[in-house]
């Protein structure tokens, strides 16, 4: 076999061996807390940095596309990185470390929920973001990954992705979006 056979091999083995590992009960209950704030009516706001914005806007696009369900309310589901016109001007104005927080301060209401996604669960904005949701009473999830990193502490649910590798901890966030909006769409695949 090649070296890059090897390393494909290698690669989705361990890949598969995180996904093995998830804690399967943190999605039942990350899903109860996503139900009530969709039967309530209630803001959820996505928030990440580099990879995990990118997880981030992808979790807003399922959640509110692809978890319609007639006789249900829509997800009300917004990311904050992607608002690059505020996320600039406070960076610039007042330091990367507000640019969720401050908007959080615009938009969020109690009861609303806030889900935080960063891999090492110690970025100083999302921090801070959680630190504001916690006295805006808004409620916490988070996804992190390695040993959960500051964040595991802050949030009210949180699931850490075992694994010390940043980019498997990313490619599970993006499987973690993918089965939240199959248990919100009420436990079944997209299309079928």
């Amino acid at each position: 076999m090649s070296e890059e056979i090897d390393f494909v091999k290698m690669y989705t083995g361990e890949l598969a061996e995180v996904l093995k590992a998830l804690p399967e009960e943190k999605f039942v209950e990350i899903n109860a807390t996503l139900q009530e704030a969709r039967k309530m009516g209630k803001q959820v706001f996505v928030i990440g940095n580099g990879g995990s914005a990118a997880a981030a806007s992808h979790m807003v696009c399922d959640f509110s596309k692809n978890t319609r369900e007639a006789g249900k309310n829509r997800m009300r589901a917004i990311c904050l990185n992607d608002n690059i016109p505020s996320v600039m001007a406070y960076a610039n104005d007042e330091g990367y470390d507000v640019i969720f927080s401050e908007q959080l301060m615009a938009l969020g209401r109690p009861g609303d929920i806030l889900i935080a996604i960063s891999g090492s669960g110690n970025s100083a904005n999302i921090l801070k973001a959680i630190e504001t949701a916690r006295k805006m009473q808004i409620k916490i999830i988070g996804l992190t990954g390695f040993k959960g990193g500051k964040m595991k502490d802050l949030t009210d649910i949180c699931l850490v992705v075992p694994s010390d590798s940043m980019e498997m901890i990313e490619d599970v966030h993006l499987i973690i979006n993918h089965i939240l909006a199959g248990l919100l769409r009420g436990a079944v695949m997209y299309g079928k």
